[in-house]
């Protein structure tokens, strides 16, 4: 199944909206010598959209089906970390909060492409013999 481009994908556009999220909630300043947990909460939300990207240029729905889970495993990532983060209390626990809420939306959109990819996956034909 040839797949439209993933830029015009709402759930990457959804994305995108989480990883501005995740920039402005890293501009606290509580978060100035965070640079692990910076540098791996940045990295967990481009994983989810480049995994969205990557996946969609194969045109092949059971390869883009591995990459939208990988990015569903990334959304799990960043909810992870925004809940240390609010337990250590570092940065805006309301935006901690947009953050998890924007996560679990996007994991919920995930599943659901999963689930309409898997129905529409070419099955082989069964040779008549």
């Amino acid at each position: 199944m040839k797949t439209k481009n993933f830029e015009n994908f709402p759930v990457y556009i959804k994305s995108l909206d989480l990883i501005e999220k995740v920039y402005q909630f890293l501009q606290d300043k509580s978060l100035d010598k965070e640079f692990e947990f910076n540098n791996q909460i940045k990295r967990a939300g481009f994983s989810i959209s480049n995994n969205i990207a990557e996946g969609s240029e194969y045109n092949n729905n059971r390869q883009f089906i591995k990459y939208l889970k990988i990015a569903k495993g990334s959304c799990a990532e960043v909810r992870s970390m925004m809940i240390v983060s609010k337990r250590l209390k570092l940065g805006d626990e309301n935006k901690a909060e947009e953050i998890i809420n924007l996560s679990r939306i996007i994991s919920s959109n995930i599943s659901n492409f999963v689930k309409y990819l898997n129905e529409n996956i070419e099955r082989p034909k069964p040779l008549n013999l």
